[in-house]
């Protein structure tokens, strides 16, 4: 697989690879696996969320404003 990547792109990631020691190429690699475990990672958790609405494991915009609310006042009252 070949990248192409922008010239200004292409400097920025020149530079960040100097300042780290690194071989610009090892960190596009680096970054470009991150970006697709992320993504991954992400869309399970999506998955998980729909799973759970499905289920009726939600609170409603009320809920959440109470939990909320609780929190708050617990921070600001005195110990």
């Amino acid at each position: 697989m070949e990248v192409h990547l922008t010239p200004d792109v292409e400097a920025k990631l020149a530079r960040l690879a100097a300042e780290r020691g690194r071989n610009a190429e090892a960190l596009a690699q680096e970054a470009i696996e991150h970006f697709v475990d992320y993504d991954a990672w992400f869309i399970r958790e999506v998955e998980k969320g729909l799973e759970q609405i499905d289920r009726g494991e939600f609170l409603t915009h009320e809920a959440v404003g109470e939990r909320l609310e609780k929190r708050i006042a617990r921070k600001q009252s005195p110990s």
